[in-house]
């Protein structure tokens, strides 16, 4: 069970491993795109191509859904990047149904687990395979692995790895399950715990008044999608890639400052952000650079 890219690799390593998938359940083909054409998810696109039985419900507790799902008689259920799902239908597989979830659980539960460890300045992330339970993400945990966030990541260089990741962390469970020799822990509950709810516009929004290593936090954590965001003159300027630089200049946090070829700064609480990678609202994304071969500030 999943929809998105990010799901595609666990679907793809089960069944180069010869593990007999026999369904793939995934989201209602929907419109997208400028002309809105209905498009297939990319897990949808993946098991049509492999010849899989292919399930788009729209409710998960329809009655014929459950009989179809029954007929399979699958005795395990994975999800990967799927919609919350009722107990009728985790606990139908004799098995049981587990999840690989993007982050050290407990850490991150939620639908953003990779942006906000980004956000939140992490060093390291991971992903763990749990059985479902009824609260979200907090089932007794079956296997994690861990790794580094470095500087140069974002959002979408964590997304890449941990997708693959995911998969061989979803084929090692498998395998253990099938050979009957996991063992599963509850997750600790000591400490604090941080959440990765689902984000939205003004979550995006940058606060200058914040310090200069938290605001590029931000940025990293959104980027490429769905971009932390401000406004130059009035329109919205997305920003992809800043760094902290050392100039101290005396001007209120949100103030824009340039040479008008070269650089593009932004003051923040306690320093300053060069910005690197833009886009400004009705143009096409551009390094500062290029931006700044084009622009004319308002005087």
């Amino acid at each position: 069970m999943g929809t998105p890219d990010f799901a595609v690799p666990t679907l793809q390593i089960l069944i180069e491993n010869k593990f007999p998938v026999v369904a793939v359940i995934t989201a209602p083909d929907k419109p997208a795109g400028r002309g809105l054409k209905v498009t297939q998810s990319p897990v949808k696109e993946y098991a049509v191509m492999q010849g899989i039985r292919v399930l788009q419900p729209t409710n998960l507790k329809a009655p014929y859904f459950l009989e179809e799902l029954r007929s399979y008689q699958a005795n395990l259920q994975i999800i990967v990047a799927f919609r919350m799902l009722p107990e009728v239908v985790w606990n139908m597989p004799e098995l049981g149904t587990f999840n690989i979830h993007g982050s050290l659980l407990p850490q991150y539960r939620g639908a953003a687990p990779i942006n906000w460890a980004i956000i939140n300045g992490e060093t390291q992330t991971g992903v763990t395979s749990f059985f479902l339970r009824h609260q979200i993400d907090t089932g007794d945990i079956i296997l994690q692995d861990k790794i580094a966030i470095t500087e140069a990541d974002d959002f979408g260089t964590m997304y890449e790895k941990l997708k693959y990741m995911g998969a061989k962390l979803a084929l090692t469970t498998v395998k253990a399950i099938a050979a009957d020799v996991i063992t599963t822990q509850p997750q600790p509950m000591a400490g604090e715990l941080k959440e990765a709810p689902k984000i939205f516009k003004e979550t995006c929004q940058i606060n200058w008044e914040k310090p200069a290593v938290q605001i590029r936090n931000l940025i990293r954590g959104l980027s490429p999608y769905p971009t932390a965001w401000t406004t130059l003159e009035g329109k919205v300027l997305k920003i992809y890639k800043a760094d902290v630089v050392n100039v101290n200049t005396p001007a209120a946090p949100g103030t824009f400052q340039s040479d008008g070829k070269s650089y593009l700064h932004v003051i923040t609480a306690d320093g300053t952000l060069n910005l690197l990678d833009i886009q400004l609202e009705g143009k096409k994304r551009m390094l500062v650079e290029e931006f700044l071969r084009g622009y004319r500030f308002m005087k």
